[in-house]
């Protein structure tokens, strides 16, 4: 869990913008209710290494130094994240945003050193390039992997396979390689936009590429959707931005928010930091939940809970609202002779005989519940 820089700022990131945005973490509780990683994402560096070939941070930008940076994250009492391509180039660079060339290829083992010496605990490394075979990006993303073990700091490793480059996310079982990996194209502050391939996603569309991977996450290896677009921009209503926390905490997914947390209004920070939602995400059971049954507009997901109890949603993908129901067995739960259905929205719960699920749904919108059996 934590903060990156990208969704809200792109390439206009410098030192006090990350330390603004560390320290409202800290101030609105984010920090404590587990967002405590800050990841600066591209755009830090400097066009071209030094004379040694060391990674330099823009002079302009970052004129302190990126260990300064990560120093005063640290006092923080939080964890510091950067960014790095597995190419020549970074998305950036590759894409005509940023000058330069100082990607980690023929790098990877002094890069690796100097995230280290900087005290980094968090590298996004994302591919950035049409070219490559699946192998040929396993190669590379090993070689990596490899190169932040032998630092002997521990370093979470994030990597993205699908920058510039077909999804290939679905396609290899990246928990060999990496912490955690993206399964999509990248996120879009959308409920839906379409896209299948080659463009932004949105909320729906990574649902649908990421249920089919449930199998390969698990505690220390985990399904990436791409970063929480709750309260970018404000585009988001309300019912949706809770509709998106809710299926991110049922897949087991890791938690970035990536909205201007120097200026989140309270409802935004009351989704983000919502304790039943941290709960379920954070679950150390580590399983990504199971969509059971969807007619295009209507759909059931399940999520098996450490403490045996199973989390459910109701998630209505269509324009209109409706109604949506789910059975004990359904849901797979057990049979007990009572059980608590706390709703996680809500706030509330009850003991019941039977747990069988229903409500009406808003449009773009999910009930969402916790049932534990205690009988």
């Amino acid at each position: 869990m934590g903060w990156n820089s990208w969704n809200t700022f792109g390439c206009a990131i410098d030192e006090n913008r990350i330390l603004a945005a560390a320290g409202a973490l800290v101030t609105s509780g984010m920090r404590d209710a587990g967002y405590r990683y800050v990841v600066v994402d591209d755009c830090w560096q400097a066009p071209a290494r030094a004379a040694d070939g060391a990674l330099q941070a823009d002079p302009v930008r970052f004129p302190h130094g990126m260990a300064w940076l990560g120093d005063r994250i640290h006092a923080m009492g939080l964890r510091f994240g950067i960014y790095q391509s597995p190419e020549e180039q970074t998305c950036a660079e590759y894409g005509g945003t940023l000058l330069g060339a100082t990607g980690a290829l023929g790098h990877e083992d002094q890069d690796a050193r100097t995230f280290a010496d900087w005290g980094v605990d968090y590298l996004k490394y994302d591919w950035c390039s049409p070219h490559g075979t699946i192998d040929d990006q396993v190669t590379a993303f090993a070689t990596m992997d490899r190169a932040l073990r032998a630092t002997g700091r521990d370093i979470v490793y994030s990597i993205n396979p699908n920058s510039a480059h077909f999804n290939s996310g679905p396609y290899y079982d990246w928990g060999r390689v990496a912490d955690l990996w993206r399964t999509t194209e990248d996120v879009a502050d959308a409920w839906s936009t379409g896209c299948v391939s080659d463009c932004a996603m949105g909320v729906t569309e990574i649902l649908d590429a990421q249920a089919p991977l449930a199998g390969r996450a698990g505690p220390g290896r985990w399904n990436d959707p791409d970063m929480l677009e709750v309260g970018v921009r404000g585009t988001f209503t309300p019912d949706e931005n809770r509709a998106h926390m809710t299926m991110w905490a049922m897949m087991a997914a890791p938690l970035m928010a990536g909205n201007d947390v120097t200026a989140m209004p309270a409802d935004v920070r009351d989704v983000l930091t919502a304790p039943g939602a941290v709960a379920v995400d954070q679950d150390p059971l580590g399983r990504q939940a199971t969509r059971l049954r969807t007619d295009g507009r209507a759909e059931v997901w399940a999520r098996p809970l450490a403490d045996g109890s199973v989390a459910v949603a109701l998630l209505n993908r269509g324009d209109a609202p409706t109604s949506i129901a789910t059975s004990a067995s359904e849901a797979g739960l057990p049979a007990s002779a009572a059980y608590r259905v706390s709703d996680v929205w809500a706030g509330t719960s009850a003991t019941t005989a039977s747990p069988d699920l229903a409500a009406t749904v808003p449009a773009h919108g999910v009930a969402f519940y916790r049932v534990t059996p205690t009988g």
